[in-house]
This record gives C-alpha cells, sequence and structure tokens, in this order.
C-alpha cells in the first residue's frame, strides 16, 4: 500500500482536482505563504518515484496528472485503518464513527438513507439470482 505523506497527500489533492497541472499551477494552487518551487518539485519527484503521479514533458515543463484514483487511495488506507484499529470489524468501526463524529441528527438520518439504500441494492441482486 501507498504512504503519501501530509504533505505529499496534500499536493495530491490539487493534482486530483486540476486532474493536469503544471507545477506553476500546483504552486499557485496553495495558499499563502506559497511554498518553495524547489519544495514542490522534491514532492513532485517523490509522488513519481513512488508511482502516484506521472508526467508529460513539454519542453523544460511537466505536465502532472495521477496514475491512482482518489476513491481507491483513501479506500486502502480506511481499510488499513479497520483492519489495524478496530480488529478488521467494520461495525466496531461504523459504531466508533457514528459515536464519536458526533454527527447531527440530520446527518444521521441521512447516514441512515444511505445504509437502507445499500440494504435494498443487496436485496435487488438476491431477488435477480
Amino acid at each position: 500500500m501507498i504512504k503519501l505523506s501530509k504533505s505529499e497527500e496534500q499536493l495530491m489533492e490539487y493534482i486530483w482536482k486540476a486532474e493536469k497541472a503544471f507545477m506553476k499551477d500546483l504552486i499557485e494552487a496553495f495558499p499563502d505563504p506559497k511554498p518553495a518551487s524547489t519544495t514542490v518539485a522534491t514532492l513532485l519527484k517523490r509522488m513519481t518515484d513512488k508511482g502516484v503521479i506521472g508526467y508529460t514533458q513539454y519542453g523544460n515543463s511537466r505536465e502532472y496528472y495521477p496514475l491512482i484514483k482518489k476513491a481507491d487511495y483513501f479506500s486502502k488506507h480506511v481499510t488499513s485503518m479497520i483492519k489495524n484499529y478496530f480488529d478488521d470489524s467494520v461495525l466496531q468501526f461504523a459504531s466508533f464513527f457514528t459515536k464519536e463524529a458526533k454527527l447531527s441528527r440530520e446527518q444521521l438520518e441521512e447516514l441512515k438513507k444511505i445504509v437502507d439504500g445499500q440494504i435494498q441494492s443487496l436485496s435487488d441482486q438476491k431477488k435477480k439470482k
């Protein structure tokens, strides 16, 4: 599993959002104070070496793009977190999350709709078999 540092994750967020970006565009995406171009170049090099981004060369410039999907990256990390911190139990994780996240009633109702929708989808799939 690929692990990005916090700085790399922040930069990766900008790359996912832009889909394709030159280094100057990525530096602009950062809030002030902007990081040094050498810092961003170092992060981009490390991320390229890790295989999470690629680039197209245009003369002296490189246009960077993601090689992994955001959902895939975070899905692997959530799965790892559940395995390592919740004894590989999604139910323990869900229980912890719903209690500790201090969700509002509206948020809990929305979460319930999502769960009910998944249950319905599984029932529909079972009926098709």
